[in-house]
């Protein structure tokens, strides 16, 4: 198969995934509820999800690396269809948890694979793009996602999860029959032999790209638990709302990342990507605490969505060719860092709005100027031409 197919196969792919995962999220809380959660045992609910992908991604990656990507990405993909089965059979909470620990464990293999993936496949010079293609294609999934899920929903509260749970499984048959493995059989021994440790790709200089990405996703997650309850004092928006501006939101996003990042980091380097997306998605979160209407709202939320979704493609590309082989134990141990901020940014959002309800964006900007100084020690210690300006 010739690599300028594989590509958009693989972004279908993560299309679907994503769409099938962002199924479940608006209707999760109120299956939890009327199966007898608090909202204590929710939030455990939602965290452990992401405390499996945390703790599991980097294993998987490791794997792909050895075994091969295709059959990696298709465990990821069966897991997630058997956690919404295992979900929508339900009828006590012990099984919930069970089903989102499975879900947790074995979809950690899907995005560091899919990242993996495209490192294969692409050039340097086109890397940053294929990265944003797989960005663009997990927000478009979140954007469509919920809208199916909240339709089946009026059927009864299960529906969405069979649903769900059909279309993963469908998408692991498209990948069995269409994606072609992009890791040869001489590459596949090659990496076996020679697979660095996580301690070997968390060291030097590639450490602070971890590191950024980690105060990255912080923000990102900070802003996500506390936005709906900020935006409703602020500018008395209601649910509908919230919506419809998170939706804007992701197209932007999404534009971005599938139309931007690889034309901008061939031309100017992903290091000016990396800086020019931080700096956007600082603005953005300061525009934020001034909003008064949803006009506003949705203008300088997406204002933050477009800088933020600059970085992570940008930054897996930096990372994929800071290691010529085990692209798939850098991603995996991207895809770690990324769950650790969804795991700690959603409690210390809420608690600092606790506090005062600007508290999260304020310390979001922090955070943000924080990484820009890093990442200019990165770049002052890099030899990479991806970082000229």
């Amino acid at each position: 198969m010739e690599k300028k197919k594989a590509l958009p196969i693989l972004f279908a792919v993560m299309f679907l995934v994503m769409s099938g995962f962002g199924i479940i999220i608006p209707v999760i809380p109120f299956y939890a509820e009327e199966i007898g959660a608090t909202p204590a045992q929710l939030g455990l609910l939602m965290a452990i999800y992401s405390l499996m992908q945390f703790i599991f991604a980097p294993m998987w990656g490791r794997i792909s690396d050895r075994y091969g990507r295709k059959p990696v990405i298709m465990i990821g993909i069966l897991g997630l269809s058997l956690s919404f089965f295992l979900m929508a059979l339900s009828n006590d909470l012990w099984m919930l948890f069970v089903a989102r620990i499975i879900g947790g464990t074995l979809s950690a293999a899907n995005m560091p694979t899919a990242m993996a993936y495209v490192a294969d496949i692409t050039t340097e010079e086109d890397r940053a793009k294929g990265m944003g293609m797989i960005g663009a294609a997990t927000g478009l999934g979140f954007i469509f996602g919920p809208a199916i899920g909240g339709l089946f929903s009026q059927t009864s509260m299960s529906a969405p999860f069979y649903v769900a749970g059909i279309l993963s499984f469908i998408t692991s048959l498209f990948v069995l029959f269409v994606l072609k493995e992009s890791l040869t059989e001489e590459a596949r021994t090659k990496q076996g032999a020679k697979r660095p440790s996580i301690l070997n790709a968390f060291q030097g200089t590639t450490s602070v790209l971890f590191i950024l990405n980690l105060f990255v996703s912080l923000s990102l997650a900070g802003l996500e638990a506390t936005f709906a309850y900020f935006a409703s004092q602020k500018a008395g928006l209601g649910i509908a709302q919230l919506g419809l501006i998170f939706m804007i939101m992701g197209f932007g996003s999404a534009l971005v990342q599938g139309g931007l990042v690889g034309r901008l980091s061939k031309k100017y380097g992903e290091g000016t990507v990396i800086q020019g997306g931080m700096i956007v998605s600082i603005i953005g979160m300061a525009l934020i605490l001034t909003i008064s209407s949803f006009t506003t709202a949705a203008i300088f939320l997406t204002i933050f969505g477009m800088g933020n979704g600059a970085i992570r493609p940008a930054v897996s590309s930096l990372l994929t060719k800071s290691s010529q082989t085990g692209h798939g134990n850098i991603t995996g141990l991207l895809s770690s860092f990324d769950s650790l901020g969804r795991i700690i940014g959603p409690p210390l959002g809420g608690y600092l709005f606790s506090i005062s309800i600007g508290f999260p964006y304020i310390s979001g900007i922090i955070l943000s100027v924080f990484a820009l100084l890093l990442f200019q020690v990165y770049k002052a210690k890099s030899p990479s031409k991806s970082l000229e300006v």
